[in-house]
């Protein structure tokens, strides 16, 4: 049996509200020279906003929506029981955020029973969200200003398109160097403006291809339900949509066959 409506809609009011909560917490951080940055397991960056960025959220979580599950990126695992999983990415774009460039995000995405059915992404810097429940329309907001429903780019032409992507050398690592080249050639504009800042420009039409070689379900999980509704797809390389494929591409429908062909070939 799918979610309801009412389950979906505070969910994803929630989450809206305690994104907000967590940019209070994040941009003291931002800037802020006296930043100290720790190193992961697998060399990849951290620091005290990322983490208390995620534990504020789960604080909140346990008060609200106890008995559902959560995922984050920088704890261990909750359990639950109500088929409901919140997948949290405190601070998407940790190297942004520690080097001053203000493109990073809060990611919270929602599934249930695997299915990812509430996203939103914040950037604390920019103040502007990104957010949808399924069946609900994909919505853009900035600052104060009222939230605009968004939509995909009707573009059905690659060299109309811009294209987003977040490193080159993870294209590299992966033995596509030059199908990334021939993409850059193949386009009318090809930027860095990566990580979810990228993907939540496909969802509100202003690119029309991101392509991120390397992704956690963190990374993904609040992304599809926003560019799902904004009438673009999110799949992995394979073509597939889902959070588990360790790759993703947001893309504007009329170019989606030709990004695939291009990446399988």
């Amino acid at each position: 049996m799918p979610a309801s409506p009412s389950d979906l809609q505070s969910r994803l009011e929630f989450a809206r509200t305690v994104a907000l909560e967590a940019s209070g917490l994040i941009l003291p951080y931002y800037c802020n020279p006296e930043l100290a940055v720790e190193r992961k397991g697998d060399s990849s960056p951290v620091t005290e906003a990322d983490k208390g960025a995620e534990l504020l959220i789960r604080r909140r979580l346990a008060e609200v929506f106890p008995d559902d599950s959560i995922l984050g990126e920088e704890f261990p695992d909750t359990p639950g029981t109500t088929g409901f999983r919140w997948i949290l990415d405190p601070i998407d774009g940790t190297k942004s955020f520690i080097h001053g460039v203000p493109l990073f995000g809060t990611l919270i995405g929602v599934e249930f029973e695997t299915e990812c059915v509430v996203g939103v992404c914040r950037f604390p810097a920019l103040n502007e969200v990104v957010y949808a429940a399924r069946g609900g329309g994909a919505w853009w907001q900035v600052g104060s200003a009222e939230p605009r429903r968004v939509r995909a780019s009707t573009v059905t032409s690659l060299s109309e398109s811009t294209f987003c992507n977040t490193n080159p050398s993870r294209w590299m690592k992966i033995g596509k160097w030059q199908i990334l080249q021939d993409l850059m050639n193949s386009v009318q504009l090809s930027r860095g403006w990566g990580d979810c800042y990228g993907h939540m420009l496909v969802a509100t039409g202003r690119a029309e291809v991101m392509i991120d070689p390397a992704m956690n379900p963190w990374d993904a999980a609040a992304l599809v339900p926003i560019v799902q509704e904004s009438g673009a797809h999110f799949v992995d390389w394979s073509g597939k949509t889902t959070i588990y494929g360790g790759s993703g591409i947001s893309v504007a429908p009329g170019i989606k066959d030709e990004i695939l062909r291009r990446l399988q070939g």
